[in-house]
């Protein structure tokens, strides 16, 4: 999607549904093909607005603390910020040596941050709001799966830090769509009833109202039915690896 500002910027907006735009970056932890590098897994591409500013740090802080938890998740996390690589490096030592925040410290960032003075990038993703600023990238978060698609997209204006629950539950619940052909309610976690699609015809519709089976339905479009939490989760979290002797 495409955005006409002040009738001459143009900015490029991806849309749920897309192929996440390609690009070529160096990174604090070498050079990225994004998104072919990260092909067959889940990936959260976020922006922040630039390095040593204090809600970002907070922000890196917390995704590194569960960088672990996401990995579990079959999901790679890389960041961008709009400031060099020199400056990166400098920046996450500074967190690991003297920053603590909610009881996390001596917290090492391991995920790629990636350099993108030129803002390159953060155009390509429409991060870059000029309303907000021309010069910093607003705080984005981009779920891609497996398969290089754009699935969720969510904003945030440099004031305001993020929601890591949200985003890891976000996470969880497209994996859940995907792996058992369901919706997600409301404020769902795994464990909490999902919502099967609505009946397609006549027949089917009387069907599920007259059913006896584990379809719990309010009315012929509104069909909830129990998903165990393990069930959810054995399924979609990667399994411990076992020690060979």
């Amino acid at each position: 999607m495409e955005i006409l500002q002040d009738h001459e910027q143009i900015i490029s907006m991806p849309r749920i549904g897309d192929k996440a735009p390609d690009f070529k970056a160096i990174t604090t932890q070498g050079n990225i093909n994004f998104p072919s590098d990260y092909k067959g897994e889940w990936v959260i591409l976020f922006s922040h607005p630039a390095d040593f500013t204090p809600v970002c740090t907070s922000e890196f802080i917390t995704f590194a603390h569960l960088e672990d938890k996401f990995d579990k998740a079959n999901c790679k996390l890389v960041g961008l910020s709009i400031d060099g690589l020199y400056s990166h490096i400098a920046w996450l030592r500074t967190i690991k040596e003297k920053i603590e925040f909610n009881g996390m410290k001596n917290i090492e960032v391991k995920f790629p941050l990636i350099e993108d003075i030129a803002m390159k990038v953060a155009k390509k993703y429409g991060m870059i709001q000029p309303g907000e600023s021309k010069t910093q990238a607003v705080r984005a978060v981009f779920f891609i799966d497996p398969k290089s698609m754009i699935r969720a997209i969510i904003y945030y204006p440099l004031s305001l830090g993020r929601n890591f629950d949200e985003i890891y539950r976000a996470l969880i619940a497209m994996q859940t769509s995907d792996e058992f052909e369901v919706a997600t309610p409301a404020d769902w976690n795994p464990g909490d009833d999902v919502i099967i699609s609505p009946a397609g015809s006549c027949g089917i519709a009387e069907e599920r109202m007259t059913s006896t089976d584990e379809l719990n339905c309010k009315d012929w479009f509104f069909c909830t039915k129990p998903l165990g939490k393990k069930e959810v989760l054995d399924k979609i979290l990667k399994k411990p690896k076992l020690l060979v002797r």
